[in-house]
């Protein structure tokens, strides 16, 4: 791959912001993150724009654009950032995303010679409201984790948990762009059609068998042509930033419908993702290997390189929760269910832009892929009720005595994610949260 997101002074562990509250220990935004959202104060009718996010305030762009703090390429950069959303931004290229974040660090780090002046450019977080940060054109959901689809094939297919074609490449099905949403969504329980054990005929009912997935969305900054396949050393250039990425799923649904073409009904009704997108460029420190073990199928040439083997996993650490609906009355925390590490995809990101774009399907600024629920090798580290509760066999136990198999009415999930390491600054994704209305 392009030598994309190099270590440079953006990521010195020892800058720090004149924005008191980005120098917090455990702050998810500190100066070395700087991740991308488009917002407007909460009830206020003004358009919305895009921001970056400093400690527990967001850094309006659109207003520090007319403040001119900075020249070159990053101009450019920061000129599109007035826009409702950052598509515009994406389509200009990785070196106007890297003169922006530049620019951006020297405005914010501790010393700027322009503090007090841009400092009339913050809005606390508190007091804004989030849209989706682009607009998406395309949605494609990966299915990257050997280890959710094993734990799910056993349900699924006892004498076949995984399929021949997995291992020799990244497998996807088209999802549904319109309705996915922000971080805050709220949506009501999908009905379908389902087949009830032991019966001969389906019926059309709300899911018994709603369920979340925890998944790391990526979004595509500059597209190809059609006909033109983006070549895997080439395709870190194309991916603008990551996000977290809930992709619903109704499992009565989707177990009647799924053969022979995947899912349809059972994912189409909400996908939530969270408003912050955190740079490549921001991920520097968390480059790790790529390693495919040793008695596996090792990709085909179009999906291998050595730098794929030597930087193209991340050391994301991933967690979800759930606060049910008594939780909630309670004034109870909600509870964690599962963590675990993107480190575990059994393909990486330049491998599912390389396999996209082999056929000559173009991407464009916007589009989204989703990872894929993103399991771990152990029990606790699965990234589903489906996989938590053995397809609803073994109830999980929660604080106050309730218990779930699969989401009830009013129940909230929140997915979170960071990157943490000693000698590196924490890099956070912020939540994804979503809420389970009545049918």
């Amino acid at each position: 791959m392009a030598p994309v997101s190099t270590l440079d002074a953006t990521h010195d562990p020892k800058l720090r912001s004149w924005v008191d509250s980005a120098n917090l220990p455990g702050c998810d935004f500190p100066i070395q993150n700087l991740p991308l959202a488009v917002f407007r104060r909460k009830g206020s009718g003004e358009n919305f724009r895009c921001g970056a996010a400093i400690g527990d305030s967001v850094l309006d762009l659109g207003a520090l654009d007319m403040l001119s703090p900075f020249g070159g390429l990053g101009t450019q950069a920061l000129a599109a950032c007035a826009e409702p959303s950052l598509n515009r931004l994406m389509a200009l290229g990785r070196e106007a995303w890297v003169a922006l974040r530049r620019g951006l660090s020297q405005c914010l780090r501790e010393g700027a010679p322009r503090a007090m002046e841009l400092a009339a450019a913050l809005v606390p977080q508190r007091e804004v409201e989030f849209t989706l940060p682009a607009r998406i054109g395309n949605y494609t959901d990966f299915y990257a984790s050997i280890h959710h689809a094993t734990a799910v094939g056993r349900l699924f297919r006892p004498d076949q948990p995984l399929l021949p074609n997995y291992k020799w490449m990244p497998i996807a099905y088209h999802g549904r762009a319109s309705s996915i949403g922000v971080s805050g969504q709220e949506f009501r329980r999908p009905h379908g059609q389902v087949m009830p054990r032991g019966a001969e005929r389906p019926q059309v009912a709300p899911s018994a068998r709603l369920d979340f997935e925890l998944e790391v969305g990526i979004l595509i900054g500059t597209g190809n042509g059609l006909g033109s396949p983006i070549p895997i050393a080439q395709a870190e250039e194309h991916v603008f930033g990551l996000c977290l990425l809930n992709d619903w799923s109704a499992r009565d649904v989707q177990a009647w419908e799924y053969q022979p073409l995947g899912p349809f009904l059972a994912k189409s009704f909400a996908s939530t993702i969270s408003p912050w997108v955190v740079t490549l460029e921001a991920l520097a420190p968390y480059r790790l290997p790529w390693t495919r073990p040793a008695e596996d199928p090792q990709p085909l040439p179009y999906l291998d390189c050595e730098p794929l083997r030597t930087r193209g996993a991340l050391d994301l650490q991933l967690e979800v929760a759930l606060e049910t609906a008594a939780m909630r009355a309670a004034g109870a925390a909600p509870q964690p269910l599962a963590r675990t590490n993107f480190r575990h995809s059994y393909w990486a990101i330049a491998q599912m832009v390389a396999h996209h774009t082999v056929n000559g399907c173009n991407l464009e600024p916007g589009d989204l892929f989703g990872s894929g629920t993103q399991s771990g090798p152990t029990p606790e580290q699965a990234g589903s009720l489906l996989e938590l509760t053995e397809g609803g066999k073994r109830p999980l136990r929660l604080t106050g005595g309730e218990t779930r198999t699969f989401l009830e009415d009013g129940d909230r999930v929140i997915l979170r994610g960071w990157c943490e390491r000693p000698g590196c600054a924490r890099i956070g994704f912020g939540e994804a949260s979503g809420t389970v209305l009545a049918e």
